[in-house]
């Protein structure tokens, strides 16, 4: 029996207690599920809090956000910053943009040990949506600051729900050319804290007044590998071109401009531009399914078509967020899990993707963890979200770079 069915009988009002209900499925097949509260949040979305225990036997509390997409009112979008180099909790991202609930997204550039000097950035590693507006793209997957990933998984990685209002796991691929004296040349990043060897990387309003040092750190393979020297920055205003530089910049960038950040072979094409030359700048990210991301955030695939994804760690156990979608991308599942008071551990992402199979889910992704992970939703009769997890990061609720929230009209 799913949990999703399981919590039919309950009463969908505001913070009900309900006598705990013990449930077992194949996916745990000694672990049993109870659940202890569900609320309605909202129309089309329930909060349920329950316990478990891992494989290993230590006791872990949860927090489960259904969320059903077939209802008009219902939306789902990206929560962010001001800006894409920022972080912010997700209470204030949350309340700021309007969501009823929500948790925290990918991983993200959060220390720059490795590179002293550089400005620090707090980035996401994966590509950001919003609206139906690409934010930025994924950065190489040898710069990932997050774990490692299942073979064959890419930085391009994305949860997200398309135009045609069905939630899906997919890729965010950047296409996107610089036209420089008649030549066109691929783009290789976009707001992004590291952009590929011998590449260019466009820098938008969106990015921030954050320097753009960092985009020209690290390698392709090694994100530890020192500062490239070989740089150049161009500043166009309307297309053409207003500033050559031969160092990487900070400072705020105007909706009318666009900053090119070159490395290597990148840098020699923007170190041939002169002032007023004409530049074309074209991108966009690619699902390669014809059908665009409403929203998307970057996350790695731990179930896929009802299937655990396999060469997943199944040995470390530890704090949680994952999300996922039922096989017709009609429903939501948003997931924070966490040791008991007193215990250690957690879950290993095969657990979490096991997890999600019994609410329901079919395809799902991991997403950032440990202090990051934080569940919000809105409390009864409140006009705001509180956080219903208990944070681990020392400082309390963490400020992340990004995160998936949850809208009702």
């Amino acid at each position: 029996m799913r949990l999703r069915r399981s919590l039919v009988a309950l009463t969908l009002t505001a913070a009900v207690a309900a006598a705990p209900m013990t449930l077992t499925s194949p996916a745990f097949a000694d672990t049993a599920l109870d659940v202890a509260t569900s609320e309605q949040v909202a129309p089309g979305v329930r909060l349920e809090s329950f316990t478990t225990r891992s494989v290993s036997a230590a006791a872990v509390q949860g927090e489960l956000l259904t969320v059903d997409l077939r209802n008009p009112h219902v939306s789902v979008d990206l929560l962010h910053p001001q800006s894409v180099a920022q972080a912010n909790t997700v209470s204030r991202m949350a309340n700021a943009q309007g969501a009823v609930a929500g948790v925290n997204g990918d991983f993200f550039n959060n220390t720059e040990a490795q590179h002293p000097g550089v400005a620090f950035t707090d980035s996401s590693d994966g590509p950001e949506i919003a609206g139906g507006r690409a934010l930025k793209a994924a950065v190489p997957n040898g710069q990932r600051f997050g774990p490692g990933m299942p073979p064959g998984v890419t930085t391009q990685a994305v949860l997200g729900v398309g135009a045609d209002g069905v939630g899906r796991l997919g890729v965010a691929s950047l296409e996107g050319s610089v036209r420089i004296n008649s030549t066109t040349r691929p783009l290789g990043g976009l707001n992004q804290y590291a952009i590929p060897v011998g590449g260019i990387g466009a820098y938008t309003s969106a990015w921030g007044a954050t320097s753009r040092a960092r985009s020209v750190c690290g390698t392709d393979t090694t994100r530890g590998a020192a500062c490239s020297t070989d740089v150049a920055e161009v500043t166009l205003r309307l297309g053409r071109v207003v500033a050559v530089s031969g160092t990487v910049g900070a400072g705020a960038i105007a909706p009318d401009e666009t900053v090119l950040v070159g490395r290597e072979a990148g840098a020699d094409a923007l170190r041939s531009l002169t002032i007023g030359q004409h530049v074309a700048v074209h991108y966009n990210l690619s699902t390669g399914t014809g059908v665009p991301f409403r929203s998307a955030v970057g996350g790695f695939p731990i179930l896929e078509n009802g299937t655990v994804v396999p060469g997943q760690d199944a040995k470390a156990a530890a704090v949680r967020t994952g999300a996922g979608f039922s096989a017709d991308g009609h429903e939501m599942f948003l997931v924070a899990v966490q040791p008991a008071p007193g215990v250690s551990g957690g879950m290993t992402t095969p657990e979490v993707a096991q997890l999600l199979q019994q609410a329901g889910a079919a395809n799902a992704v991991n997403l950032d963890g440990g202090g990051s992970t934080t569940l919000v939703a809105w409390d009864p009769g409140a006009d705001a979200v509180t956080v219903r997890n208990r944070p681990t990061d020392a400082a309390g609720e963490r400020s992340v770079a990004n995160g998936i929230g949850i809208f009702v009209k």
